[in-house]
């Protein structure tokens, strides 16, 4: 029996362009640009700005919002950026935020190799497939042991689609993804205190992918089931081998990418069919004022990330924290009337804290998740009406799906924080374009700004 890495290995090697269907490259320009845009409006945060000085300068690859790094770094930095803000795209049933790892690793790994738009973007798209394989594979279960499974299957499928790029062997591909494994890493340590450390997992997760690539390549070796053998990556960070060479084996055939939802809020994409929830009840004529209590059935494997510890929740330590805090999120769109990008740069306020505290939950029986994102909402008004609303899945994934032009627009205000409207026009329409471009270079030139 072929093992994983052999499976990945046969795969990255073996697809041409005309080999993925239109659809999915179309797609995948969408969810490409959608990172690029996040990213480019965290450059712009005063805690994000900080970060250009833990990257060395100088180098082959371009740094988001800056100058140039080492492949490495630049991949570390980008990641980084591109998950900071919350506001990254997610393939909900296998949880994975694809694109914070595969877009600065293929960019980084494209512009090294000199290589084309197309085949960046081909990099990016498969990366993205082998990620959301090993989710699929054991879903929740790295995320029940205290994992982020994006980071975990970043690694893996930043080394193997690096050496496509750059046209190495499968020999040098398979170790490469063993060396990647056997640094996996990526907790969700920061619950505790709502630390920033979690924008790291998927930039560390493409820096220790293109980092494997060197060693690989340097003559080091790494196991060959790095995945599926009793000490390795499924075993220890998901308790089981689930059904990963079941989900390894339609690769090629199978596009699972082009059903990645794109966040319409920045924050934890649990807490978002919530807010939906909570708009369309404003829509009604809902208001703050109108509140004497909320009630909320949240899916059972969602809790310890949204709910827990309540009163936390309620009260969060900062606006990042509050970035996953269910009553928090849902009291401030009451309050504010929207959630973007600068509602959690801003300290807990004591209205919304009051507010949030009028707010309580139970479990959701048979809640579908992570097929689904559901929620279900109870308000109960001052004047003793009720009204209540079920969301049976999150908005923008393929189920329901959200119009090219939102996106466009969710493109635009995010880089308006660093980009005048012709230019932020001109970029989109170019990022639409990529797979035109001869050098990745024409592209990677206007995220200097």
């Amino acid at each position: 029996m072929m093992s994983a890495a052999h499976l990945i290995t046969n795969f990255t090697t073996a697809v041409k362009e005309n080999d993925i269907p239109t659809h999915v490259i179309e797609s995948a320009k969408l969810h490409f640009a959608d990172a690029i845009g996040v990213g480019l409006a965290a450059s712009a945060g005063t805690i994000q700005n900080r970060w250009y000085g833990s990257v060395d300068k100088g180098g082959s690859a371009t740094c988001i919002g800056g100058n140039s790094s080492s492949p490495a770094d630049a991949a570390l930095l980008n990641g980084m950026l591109i998950h900071s803000l919350e506001y990254d795209d997610t393939h909900t049933s296998s949880v994975i935020h694809g694109s914070a790892v595969a877009a600065p690793s293929a960019l980084a790994a494209a512009e090294e190799a000199n290589c084309s738009g197309a085949e960046m973007l081909i990099g990016y798209i498969l990366a993205y497939e082998i990620m959301i394989r090993i989710g699929l594979a054991a879903p929740g279960m790295f995320q029940k042991n205290g994992f982020q499974v994006t980071s975990i299957a970043g690694s893996i499928a930043t080394a193997a689609i690096t050496c496509r790029l750059h046209g190495l062997s499968q020999e040098v591909t398979e170790n490469a993804i063993g060396i990647a494994g056997s640094q996996a890493s990526g907790l969700l340590a920061f619950l505790e205190n709502g630390s920033s450390v979690k924008a790291l997992n998927p930039g560390w997760a493409a820096h220790i992918g293109i980092k494997a690539v060197q060693l690989s390549k340097s003559g080091m070796t790494g196991p060959p089931g790095i995945l599926e053998n009793p000490l390795g990556v499924m075993k220890s960070f998901a308790r089981t081998s689930g059904n990963l060479l079941d989900q390894l084996g339609d690769l090629g055939q199978v596009w699972h990418s082009q059903n990645a939802a794109f966040k319409l809020y920045p924050c934890c994409h649990y807490i978002h069919p919530f807010l939906e929830a909570i708009e369309q009840l404003m829509q009604d004529g809902l208001t703050a004022h109108d509140v004497d209590k909320i009630d909320l059935k949240v899916a059972n494997a969602q809790v310890p990330l949204i709910c827990q510890p309540w009163d936390r929740k309620q009260n969060p330590l900062s606006g990042y924290d509050a970035k996953w805090a269910l009553p928090y999120c849902i009291a401030l769109l009451l309050i504010t009337g929207k959630i973007d990008v600068h509602s959690f740069e801003k300290k807990p306020s004591k209205p919304v804290i009051e507010l949030a505290k009028k707010i309580e939950w139970t479990p959701m029986k048979n809640s579908g998740f992570p097929n689904v994102f559901p929620a279900y909402v109870r308000v109960k008004r001052k004047d003793s009406s009720v009204a209540d609303i079920t969301i049976h899945d999150v908005k923008g994934t393929a189920n329901r799906p959200v119009e090219p032009n939102l996106i466009k627009q969710k493109f635009l205000e995010n880089t308006a924080r660093k980009l005048d409207e012709s230019t932020r026009n001109d970029f989109w329409n170019s990022l639409l374009e990529i797979t035109q471009f001869q050098s990745i270079k024409n592209i990677s030139s206007m995220l200097k700004c």
